[in-house]
């Protein structure tokens, strides 16, 4: 068995096009029915009056064909920050495919669900953003809206980027690393409507219980990725953005309708609403006109943590 820790483990998996590829070629996995996937165990964790703390989700897949299989452990403790610890930790154990024994620890302290959910990202505005677009918006100035707006830019010339937060503080220092680490200029504003005024992708990034986005936010021929409703009680986007949006994609429609945005909308949803591991199986992209109007709902799949923990493990055991 091996161990390995954050340090060893970022420098062996970055946001690049191998990783991306990696996790391409697990969603095209699923798409095809190729993989075997439970539904996410999720706990939530409550104190003194209900008040919840945090909460930790256990999720995990075997892609067949693969000698091995991750669960992976992550909590969110959103308070964290307020004591200079960061919001999100956990790990990833690797198994083999054809005995169950242990093949290594990834003790990446949230790392690669970072890694792997900006990827996931990418793909989305991949597949379903216009060709020309440059321009980004993100709601929310954490850790994950960093990794968003780079794992974009593997996929589309990003060169404009918007920012809405509560706290503007955590923008003005989102703004400074953004220049420093990626050479792009960040415009602040003070509400989500201003933000995605210019923006041809919109990318949600946040812990909210209510929405955060508006259909009325949104001009013609944007692609909005949400990628923070990952338990029952959040939601990020508002349900006329899913009823009048052209296309409607989510990671897993099951998924979606217990913990993602879809768990929100009351009636029957009006729509056909696609996979994206349906779409990149197929190499299908929706969008035929540049004013049409996607949206991709990313909960976070246990087949995207064994690909992301496969390819890294594997570049690992290279490296030695």
């Amino acid at each position: 068995m091996k161990i390995y820790n954050k340090q060893q483990i970022s420098s062996a998996a970055r946001l690049d096009h191998d990783a991306l590829r990696a996790v391409e070629e697990g969603f095209a996995a699923l798409g095809r029915g190729e993989v075997s996937m439970p539904p996410v165990l999720s706990m939530n964790i409550t104190e003194r009056n209900d008040e919840m703390v945090g909460e930790v989700d256990i999720k995990t897949a075997h892609i067949k064909g693969n000698e091995r299989f991750a669960i992976k452990v992550s909590t969110g403790f959103f308070n964290n920050p307020a004591l200079g610890l960061p919001s999100l930790s956990g790990l990833m154990v690797l198994f083999s495919a054809r005995t169950g024994v242990v093949d290594s620890v990834l003790f990446d302290e949230g790392y690669l669900t970072d890694l792997r959910t900006a990827l996931a990202g990418a793909l989305a505005a991949k597949y379903l953003a216009r060709e020309d677009a440059r321009s980004v918006a993100v709601l929310g100035a954490g850790l994950q809206a960093e990794f968003q707006v780079a794992a974009l830019k593997l996929v589309r010339d990003i060169d404009q980027v918007h920012i809405h937060a509560r706290n503007p503080e955590r923008m003005r220092a989102y703004q400074q690393r953004m220049a420093e680490h990626h050479g792009l200029k960040v415009v602040l504003h003070d509400s989500a409507r201003s933000a995605c005024a210019e923006a041809d992708i919109v990318v949600t990034t946040t812990p909210s219980s209510e929405p955060v986005l508006h259909w009325a936010d949104l001009k013609s021929g944007t692609h909005v990725t949400a990628m923070g409703s990952d338990n029952s009680h959040k939601q990020e986007l508002e349900s006329a953005i899913l009823a009048n949006a052209d296309f409607m994609v989510v990671d897993r429609r099951s998924q979606s309708e217990t913990i993602g945005e879809l768990h929100h909308f009351t009636g029957t949803f009006p729509k056909a609403v696609y996979e994206l591991g349906e779409l990149i199986a197929r190499q299908q992209l929706l969008r035929t006109a540049t004013e049409q109007i996607t949206v991709c709902d990313l909960s976070g799949t246990g087949v995207q943590d064994t690909a992301i923990a496969n390819y890294t493990a594997g570049r690992l055991s290279a490296a030695v």
